[in-house]
């Protein structure tokens, strides 16, 4: 057995099956305290080019994929449900406008040069002030209120959002997993070379990481 498991994953803090997938993730992992792992949140944006104005989110769904009101309210709901399976709170309303979220990648590229589960808790306050909170992950106030909640330095991430620090980083990695073939997530790699995709519900990402734990190092 592998003495560890390294597991990137690759999302975005506006994707809503990201939610589901981190927290399907999570139970996948409570169940395997017998395998060591290591869970690292690597950028992907869904909207790079998103204004600081942000889009209502009916208008953005209609223009991305063609969708009705009637179909993006029934999508919203299968989301909630699937969410509140695996112990996600999505805003009933939903999300209101969709935001820019590079700020954000660049707090997290931050948080995970810190010791421990930093920036585990900096993904999780920030989905949750995106889809539960419906609050909007552009704007500075909110994105240090997050790294408040996660228990981080506010004075430090404040001084990073105040420069472009960490941008060039996020750019790097962003394109590292692109030139890999991520173009949809949330996608998660194990070890650098094994993929699963999608929000799966957590007996799936078990079985895959105790086959993958189980394989020669």
């Amino acid at each position: 057995m592998t003495s560890a498991l390294k597991i990137d994953f690759v999302s975005d803090v506006a994707c809503p099956w990201c939610a589901v997938g981190l927290s399907s993730l999570e139970q996948a992992l409570q169940r395997m305290g017998d395998v060591k792992t290591e869970l690292h949140f690597q950028p992907f944006e869904l909207n790079p080019s998103m204004g600081p104005e942000g889009q209502d989110i009916t208008e953005h769904l209609s223009q991305k994929y063609g969708s009705t009101a009637e179909q993006q309210a029934a999508n919203w709901q299968a989301i909630r449900e699937r969410g509140q399976t695996v112990g996600f709170d999505f805003r009933k309303e939903g999300r209101g406008r969709v935001w820019n979220t590079f700020d954000a990648h660049r707090l997290l590229h931050w948080a995970g040069s810190l010791p421990g589960d930093a920036q585990h808790k900096l993904k999780k306050s920030l989905l949750r002030a995106y889809f539960t909170e419906a609050t909007n992950v552009s704007d500075a106030q909110v994105l240090l209120a997050a790294v408040d909640r996660a228990g981080l330095d506010r004075a430090r991430a404040q001084a990073i959002l105040e420069t472009g620090e960490f941008a060039r980083e996020v750019r790097e990695q962003e394109a590292h997993w692109q030139q890999l073939g991520i173009r949809a997530v949330p996608s998660v790699v194990i070890n650098g070379r094994h993929l699963i995709q999608g929000g799966q519900p957590p007996e799936v990402f078990e079985q895959a990481l105790r086959q993958i734990a189980a394989q020669p190092a």
